[in-house]
């Protein structure tokens, strides 16, 4: 298991996988040092060493450039997945606007080209194990049954909770006894975003570490 980091280390680290993302070469110690405001290169080429010892990087000390994020492949494997920080009223549901950023996962775990995040509020799906904050990958390409976990838009408002018919009623059931169910009849304002393919739950909250942030309400 590889050491923890610091806070200047994992702020490096983080950025060498963003600039990485964006320029597909790494930067180089001078391009470190201005980023971060360190004067030194040997400084600089401390931290990368102690990421290097800590299983994060594999660098070449003699080379500017010098560095390999372990574990990283911008080819092949991976996909960014659009993460939206909202949905929109009516059609269509998902507009640039509200598109937060994207997610980058190994497309094993990405079920269709057109998936994306949204993030729960409330613990009316605790009961699936859906809990508040967490993030849900949503399969619009997915045909949605009964008792599928699916994200729904009812009226302005987004909702995950289980899909289930009673003649021409549609029934949103929650897994929490404290929720109500949501009956949608005909005339409702109603779509099925899409069904819930994943869920995805941090153990810290990324948006006290950046400038990130932004949850639909779910």
């Amino acid at each position: 298991m590889p050491d923890e980091l610091s806070t200047i280390e994992r702020r490096v680290y983080h950025y060498l996988l963003d600039f990485l993302g964006e320029h597909t070469y790494q930067p180089s110690i001078r391009e470190i040092g201005k980023r971060f405001r360190i004067k030194s290169t040997k400084t600089v080429s401390d931290i990368l060493q102690s990421l290097a010892d800590k299983g994060f990087i594999q660098r070449d000390p003699a080379r500017s450039r010098g560095v390999r994020l372990l574990g990283y492949s911008t080819v092949g494997r991976m996909q960014p997945v659009p993460f939206y920080g909202k949905i929109a009223a009516g059609e269509p549901m998902l507009i640039p606007e509200n598109r937060d950023r994207y997610i980058t996962l190994d497309r094993t775990f990405v079920p269709s080209d057109d998936c994306f995040f949204l993030r729960v509020a409330g613990d009316s799906m605790i009961g699936r194990g859906i809990f508040d904050r967490d993030y849900v990958l949503v399969n619009p390409s997915a045909r949605a049954g009964d008792g599928d976990i699916i994200a729904a838009r009812v009226g302005t408002e987004a909702t995950v909770k289980t899909l289930q018919h009673r003649g021409a009623t549609i029934v949103l059931e929650p897994a929490n006894p404290d929720e109500r169910e949501l009956v949608i009849t005909p005339n409702d304002d109603f779509a099925v975003i899409g069904t819930i393919a994943a869920v995805f739950r941090p153990f810290h909250d990324a948006a006290e570490e950046s400038d990130e942030a932004g949850a639909p309400p779910l």
